[in-house]
């Protein structure tokens, strides 16, 4: 596995690459990799010729109250789990290499972020297109490959390829979940005993609403409360939200129609977690 932390270094790797006609697939994390980025890393191995990885804590994506400084990092963990996962090239800049200069342009993105987890964290997914625009452009992959958990932000990314006509495949990845279906995640360990029993019950009730659709119902009111009820019977979290929208545009909607996403974020005592499923619904 080749590390590569000079981004002029970086472009001539993939220029001499491209050159070669050599397939690139593409995994954009920020370290402290866990068995998501894997099963991204296990895609990404299976349908290119070249996998790069990057790693990168993007301070641009963090709020006034969110503390870069404290975000988990151990590149010696990651580095050893790409190497074991067949990763060819490991990108791993610092802050100044990313940022060498003052930023004399703002990205801005004006839709799909005023909803769910975005609602709250305001000029977050600007960092996110920033950030990926830059590594787009450096990397240089046919092929990117993003995990469906954070289906906000693959809904971002889709509409910043489709903006600025970036030549990149984007490859949603389905979420990886525990066996009786809870989402896996690294606040997972933050639940309690408890609460950990209760979990999967978030994924049963996106089943309930799908469930819902699937049986004709068309009310996005009626679909929420399917969601929301089972929820409050079954789990003792508090709900932060629970929405269906049109998916990927992340639009408001009163009925049920073509493509949806059905989402939802759940607080336990010290656990904060968030689940979705995107579905198609056949036109009557």
């Amino acid at each position: 596995m080749n590390i590569v932390q000079s981004v002029e270094e970086m472009q001539q790797i993939m220029q001499d690459l491209r050159g070669k006609g050599k397939s690139i697939g593409f995994v954009p994390t920020m370290g402290f990799l866990h068995e998501g980025h894997l099963q991204l890393l296990r895609n990404c191995k299976a349908e290119n010729e070249i996998s790069v990885l990057s790693i990168f804590v993007n301070p641009l994506q963090f709020g006034p109250n969110e503390d870069f400084d404290s975000y988990p990092r151990d590149i010696e963990r990651d580095e050893a789990l790409a190497r074991n996962a067949g990763v060819d090239i490991l990108f791993y800049p610092s802050k100044d290499e990313m940022y060498k200069n003052n930023m004399s342009t703002r990205i801005t993105v004006v839709d799909r972020v005023d909803v769910l987890c975005g609602e709250k964290r305001k000029g977050h997914f600007d960092g996110v297109a920033t950030v990926l625009i830059k590594l787009f452009n450096i990397v240089t992959p046919h092929k990117a490959y993003f995990g469906m958990k954070d289906a906000q932000q693959v809904a971002v990314v889709d509409g910043l390829i489709k903006d600025f006509n970036i030549p990149v495949e984007l490859v949603p990845v389905e979420t990886i979940r525990e066996e009786d279906g809870l989402a896996k995640s690294s606040r997972n360990v933050y639940l309690s005993n408890l609460e950990r029993k209760e979990a999967p019950h978030l994924y049963q009730s996106l089943m309930c609403g799908k469930q819902a659709i699937e049986d004709g119902e068309r009310s996005v009111g009626i679909i929420k409360q399917a969601v929301s009820k089972h929820i409050l019977e079954h789990t003792s979290g508090k709900i932060d939200y629970v929405e269906v929208l049109s998916y990927p545009e992340l639009e408001q909607i009163n009925e049920i129609q073509e493509k949806v996403i059905i989402a939802l974020a759940v607080k336990f005592t010290k656990a904060r977690l968030i689940d979705n499923i995107t579905l198609v619904v056949p036109n009557n």
